[in-house]
C-alpha cells in the first residue's frame, strides 16, 4: 500500500478541467493557509481569547493599591440677631480642599492568589479551544478542496461520457439508415444521452454547491486545484499508537482539564470569602479655609467695633489606618457560593471523562474510514481498468455484428461508474487522513508547516498579563 494517496489522473483520461489552464496552481496546503489566516471563526476565537487574557491583570487587582484623588468646596453664610433686634451679626465661611487616598488589600483570605490561578488556568482553556477550532477550520478546508476537486472530476467525466454517448447517437443513426441497425438501438442511445445530459447539468450544480462552501471556508474562489494527499507522515502506524497520542495531546481533553483546575481554584476563592481580611487605607488632606464675621453694632450707633473680622486658615493632615474584618455572619451568602462552586466543579470533572470518550470514537472512525478508503482505491482502479478493457472488446465486437448497442452502453457505464467511485475513494482517502491527524490533535498549521505568520497566543498574554496601566490595546486600539 502507498504510503501517499494521490488523486490521480490515471484511468481518467480525457479529463479536462473546468478551471482554464492559465490561471496560476494551488494546491491543498495553499489553501489551508488561505483559511488559516482568513477564517472569520478562527479570528474570532483568536479575539476572544485575548478577552480571556483580561482576566489575570483583573485577577491581579486584588492585591493591588487604589488610589484615588478627592476634592471638597463648602460656603456657608449665617445671620445672627441678638435681643430684640438690637444688634446683628453676620458670618461667612469657605473652604476648598484636596486630597489623595490609598487604599490597600494587605490579606483577603487567599481569595486573589485563587482568582489568579482560576483565571491563568481559563487562559489555558482558552488557549486549547482555540486550538480545537484552528483544526476543525483547517480540516473544513482540506474538504471543501477534496469537494471542489472531487465534483470537478466527476464532472468532467460526465462530461466526457456525454461525448461517448453522444458520438453513439450518430453511430447508431448513421447503422440505421444503412439497414445495418435498428430503430431500438437508435431509442436506446439517445434515452442514455438524454440521461447523460441530466447528470451532466446535475454535475455541474454540484460543483458550483462545493465551490460556494470553499469560498466561505477559505476565504477565496477555488482556481487550479492541484491533486491533494494525505498527511502520511503525521499518521501513526497502529491504531493503539493514534489512541494513546491523542488521549495524550487533543486540545479538547486538555481545555477540559484546564477547566476543572480553574473551577478547583474558584472553589478555593470562594472559601475565601470566609476569612479575616486585612486593608490599609492612606490619606492626605490639604484645606483651606477663610471665615467672615460682621455686624454687632446696636441700632444708629456705628463704632469700630462693627469692623468685619476675617480669618483664614491652611490645614495639611495625613492619616494612616489598618482595619481588620472578621466575617462572622453573611445572611448564608458565602456559603451558598461555596456550595455553587463545588457543584460546578463536579461537571468539570465529568467533561473530562466525555470528551475522552468522544475524541477516542472520533480516531476510531477517522482510522476505519482511512483504511476503507486505501483499500476502496486498491479495487476501484481495478473495476476501473478491467471496465475500459471489457469497453474496447464491447465496441469492436459491436462493429463485426457480435454485440448491440445496449451492451457498448452498459459497457460505457460501468466505466463511468468505475471512474467515479475512483475519484470519489481517492477523495475520501485525503479526508480521511486529514480527519485522523485531527483526531490525533495534531491538526495545527504549525505542524502542518502552511505558509504565512502564525498566529502565536502568548505574545498577546506576555504583552497584559501583569499590565499595570493603559487604555490601549497591545495592538493599538
Amino acid at each position: 500500500m502507498r504510503s501517499r494517496i494521490w488523486i490521480a489522473a490515471a484511468l481518467v483520461a480525457g479529463v479536462i478541467s473546468s478551471t482554464p489552464t492559465t490561471v496560476a496552481a494551488e494546491t491543498l496546503t495553499g489553501a489551508l493557509a488561505k483559511a488559516y489566516a482568513n477564517s472569520q471563526g478562527l479570528n474570532a476565537a483568536r479575539a476572544q481569547l485575548r478577552a480571556t487574557d483580561e482576566n489575570v491583570p483583573q485577577a491581579r487587582a486584588g492585591l493591588r493599591p487604589f488610589v484615588s484623588g478627592v476634592g471638597s468646596a463648602n460656603a456657608t453664610r449665617s445671620r445672627t440677631t441678638f435681643g430684640d433686634d438690637i444688634s446683628t451679626q453676620t458670618t461667612r465661611s469657605e473652604s476648598i480642599g484636596f486630597g489623595i487616598q490609598l487604599n490597600q488589600t494587605l490579606f483577603d483570605g487567599f481569595q486573589t492568589p485563587n482568582n489568579v490561578a482560576a483565571a491563568q488556568a481559563q487562559v489555558r482553556a482558552s488557549r486549547k479551544n482555540l486550538a480545537n477550532t484552528e483544526q476543525n477550520t483547517l480540516f473544513d478546508a482540506a474538504t471543501a478542496y477534496m469537494d471542489v476537486l472531487r465534483d470537478r472530476q466527476i464532472a468532467a467525466l460526465r462530461r466526457q461520457n456525454l461525448g461517448f454517448l453522444q458520438e453513439q447517437v450518430r453511430a447508431s443513426r448513421a447503422r440505421f439508415e444503412v439497414g445495418e441497425g435498428t430503430r431500438t438501438d437508435v431509442a436506446q442511445a439517445e434515452s442514455q444521452q438524454a440521461l447523460a445530459t441530466a447528470l451532466l447539468n446535475s454535475a455541474l450544480a454540484q460543483v458550483a454547491s462545493s465551490e460556494a462552501t470553499y469560498l466561505d471556508v477559505v476565504g477565496s474562489p477555488p482556481t487550479n486545484l492541484q491533486p491533494g494527499r494525505t498527511p502520511s507522515r503525521a499518521i501513526p502506524k497502529s491504531l493503539e499508537t493514534a489512541f494513546a497520542i491523542s488521549q495524550r495531546e487533543h486540545p479538547a481533553i486538555l481545555a477540559t482539564l484546564a477547566a476543572v483546575d480553574a473551577a478547583a481554584f474558584q472553589v478555593k476563592s470562594a472559601e475565601g470569602a470566609l476569612l479575616p481580611t486585612l486593608n490599609l487605607t492612606a490619606r492626605v488632606d490639604d484645606t483651606y479655609a477663610l471665615s467672615e464675621t460682621s455686624g454687632g453694632n446696636l441700632p444708629g450707633v456705628n463704632t469700630s467695633l462693627g469692623r468685619p473680622t476675617v480669618n483664614t486658615q491652611n490645614e495639611i493632615s495625613a492619616t494612616v489606618g489598618a482595619q481588620l474584618t472578621i466575617p462572622i455572619y453573611q445572611g448564608g451568602r458565602a456559603s451558598s457560593v461555596v456550595r455553587q462552586s463545588k457543584e460546578v466543579l463536579g461537571p468539570r470533572r465529568i467533561e473530562v471523562d466525555g470528551t475522552r470518550d468522544q475524541v477516542r470514537t472520533a480516531v476510531a472512525s477517522a482510522w476505519a474510514q482511512l483504511q476503507a478508503a486505501r483499500a476502496n482505491i486498491d479495487g476501484f482502479q481495478a473495476q476501473a481498468r478491467a471496465a475500459r478493457l471489457a469497453l474496447d472488446g464491447v465496441v469492436e465486437e459491436r462493429n463485426v455484428g457480435q454485440r448491440t448497442t445496449l451492451d457498448v452502453l452498459n459497457a460505457q457505464a460501468e466505466v463511468i461508474s468505475a471512474q467515479i467511485l475512483l475519484v470519489g475513494s481517492q477523495r475520501d482517502a485525503v479526508v480521511a487522513g486529514y480527519a485522523v491527524v485531527s483526531a490525533l490533535g495534531r491538526l495545527s498549521a504549525e505542524r502542518l508547516g502552511l505558509a504565512g505568520k502564525t498566529y502565536k497566543p502568548e505574545d498577546h498574554y506576555q504583552e497584559v498579563h501583569d499590565k499595570w496601566y493603559g487604555l490601549r490595546t497591545p495592538d493599538g486600539r
